[in-house]
């Protein structure tokens, strides 16, 4: 079988992590993704890290499957280059600073007006419009203005979440906004041209918190890594380790209490008698649970708590993700070409019977020069 976007051609004008990971995601689904690096330096990504055989993490989860060019797009004549390749493209991405696309003739506006069959997608931290549109905006930042870092962390402390979610969220929403727009090109014809804010992608996923403080006119509650509105639900220590379990209903409560503790007199104890109860007396909660598990290893908690039918997890590293034995049983790990070495990369996440995603290898700085030039060129003579 084929792949769903072969025959699609993405011109990137990209750099960090939003971006790239929509077009990273376009590419694993058979696109053709030129990513434009700026001549001599590059993405700054690549230089975030040096974890991955001499390599960043970022780079390499980020970029596998594309072309890399080096342009510098101030200069007439790769400026030139760059419309020819555009010309030809289907999906144009970039997430340049505010007001550069526009003084560079690269807005939607204007490359539209000329093909109005391209889909024009455009990442940006707060939005083309208001008061916020020129600020800088990078990860941390957004979680700060979104509410997520006071949202997270424990009750003295606020925290940040421990991977890049505000770029995370922005990615996903540009990739599923092209591919929307893709669809909508086969049946109409017109491209269309879009805007992802980081303010408004990760906004969406703090809608629930900020319905809570809003309405509920409570502030958020920090609680560590239990759950802030359910109880029993967390990390509990055994007699080796830590446990998370969660209970979801006043069935699996009874059965928690009955059939886990030997405690069935606690399902009618007034401290615990609802889920407000519950998460009122928490502290409470978590003594007598801690008290009952101390004699027990995580995994025999583990396994009583499954037999019962309660939901449960263990408290892993990211590496120990990667070694994770129901990725390995599920045959999740690929190897992905980098120019240090190959390195073992998560399948992306739907599965498609039938068909292999395309995960092709990690570019170097400027891999692609010679052939995209004499593809889109004539050759060195476009370069001064």
């Amino acid at each position: 079988m084929g792949h769903p976007l072969e025959g699609i051609t993405v011109v990137a004008l990209e750099q960090a992590v939003a971006a790239p990971f929509a077009s990273r995601q376009l590419a694993d689904l058979g696109a053709r993704v030129i990513k434009i690096e700026r001549r001599g330096v590059g993405d700054f990504a690549r230089d975030y890290d040096r974890t991955v055989h001499g390599q960043s993490s970022y780079f390499v989860w980020l970029n596998r499957g594309k072309e890399s060019v080096e342009l510098d797009i101030k200069d007439p004549a790769d400026r030139a280059l760059l419309g020819v390749m555009i010309d030809r493209a289907d999906v144009f991405v970039q997430n340049l600073v505010p007001g550069a696309v526009e003084r560079l003739g690269l807005d939607a506006e204007t490359l539209r007006a000329k093909r109005p069959e391209l889909i024009h997608c455009s990442i940006s931290g707060y939005g083309p419009e208001g008061p916020y549109r020129t600020k800088k905006a990078y990860d941390l930042l957004v979680q700060c203005e979104t509410g997520l870092v006071m949202s997270t962390g424990t009750p003295e402390t606020p925290a940040k979440a421990g991977i890049s979610i505000a770029d995370i969220a922005t990615g996903m929403y540009a990739y599923t906004g092209i591919l929307t727009a893709l669809y909508d090109r086969e049946r109409t014809g017109e491209g269309a041209s879009l805007h992802v804010a980081m303010i408004d992608s990760l906004g969406e996923w703090m809608s629930q918190p900020a319905y809570f403080s809003r309405y509920g006119q409570e502030p958020p509650r920090r609680t560590a890594a239990a759950h802030p509105s359910i109880s029993p639900y967390g990390p509990y220590s055994t007699g080796d380790d830590k446990v998370f379990l969660s209970v979801q209903s006043e069935r699996e409560w009874i059965v928690l209490c009955r059939d886990v503790l030997g405690r069935e007199e606690l399902v009618e104890d007034p401290r615990f008698r609802t889920n407000d109860d519950r998460v009122d007396n928490d502290d409470e909660l978590t003594a007598i649970l801690e008290e009952t598990f101390n004699g027990l290893t995580a995994d025999e908690v583990g396994d009583l708590l499954e037999r019962a039918g309660i939901a449960n997890a263990r408290l892993r590293t990211p590496e120990q993700f990667t070694r994770h034995p129901q990725l390995a049983a599920r045959n999740r790990w690929r190897a992905v070409e980098t120019p240090a070495g190959a390195l073992e990369a998560l399948l992306p996440p739907v599965e498609v019977v039938g068909r292999e995603p395309v995960m092709g290898p990690v570019p170097a700085l400027g891999a692609h020069n010679e052939s995209i030039r004499a593809e889109f060129g004539p050759g060195e003579e476009v370069r001064p």
